[in-house]
């Protein structure tokens, strides 16, 4: 079994794209279960989840990593994947996954991700992204992986301590304490669409300035918005 959790907010122009591309796996659907965790939608996201998630409940715990490890919790799989409900997931995403955790030392895995609104400079930005985190990977210092994109091995992810209930990093934060639990894998073959939007809202280098910011002060900051800060 994989468990598929989602954070949600206020999405729902864009969450039912993101639960098809996850109804039409080849992974056989009675292997994996969909977690969508809302952070108080004042729209339509909750109905229109509900349409194909096997699960979705408000989330109790603050921000976004708060939701993920909310659905880590009441997850039922014995491998957790975490995505946004911005994504578009390739539709060979989950049997991927069953075969990179098929080897028992793999604890977590990631890839890398396209821009679903196209575009040179978004082609651009995410080539550099994605650059940076094969990179990182090759070179073992730093493992550069998304929220979007990541998948554990549940019992180890709980152990490790989950995520941590910041403002940003806490994709990079929780890979540096799972590589000690096992192997950590980066695969060409999870690429998944990632939405620019927020990027083309606020500015590509702006929103990259305050991610820096953000994760060099340990995560957390009031000056920058970086995160949705009405996200619960």
């Amino acid at each position: 079994m994989i468990s598929i959790v989602i954070p949600s907010f206020n999405e729902e122009e864009n969450i039912e794209s993101c639960l098809v591309s996850l109804a039409n796996q080849t992974f056989p659907r009675d292997s994996y279960e969909i977690i969508v965790v809302d952070g108080g939608s004042k729209d339509n996201t909750r109905q229109i989840a509900e349409r194909y998630a096997d699960l979705v409940f408000i989330q109790e715990s603050p921000r976004v990593g708060g939701a993920r490890n909310d659905g880590i919790r009441r997850a039922r799989g014995d491998i957790v994947a975490t995505t946004d409900a911005d994504t578009l997931l390739p539709s060979d995403w989950l049997e991927t996954l069953d075969r990179i955790f098929a080897d028992p030392d793999v604890v977590l895995a990631y890839g890398p991700v396209y821009p679903i609104e196209g575009g040179i400079k978004n082609s651009l930005s995410l080539f550099l992204a994605n650059t940076f985190a094969r990179t990182g990977y090759v070179t073992r210092t730093i493992y550069f992986t998304l929220g979007c994109n990541t998948a554990f091995v549940r019992d180890v992810v709980i152990k490790a301590g989950l995520y941590q209930t910041v403002d940003a990093g806490d994709d990079l934060e929780i890979a540096r304490r799972m590589r000690h639990y096992g192997k950590i894998r980066f695969d060409n073959h999870l690429k998944v669409g990632f939405s620019m939007r927020r990027y083309q809202q606020f500015g590509t280098l702006k929103s990259i300035y305050e991610w820096l910011y953000i994760v060099a002060r340990g995560g957390v900051s009031e000056k920058h918005s970086y995160t949705k800060k009405e996200y619960k």
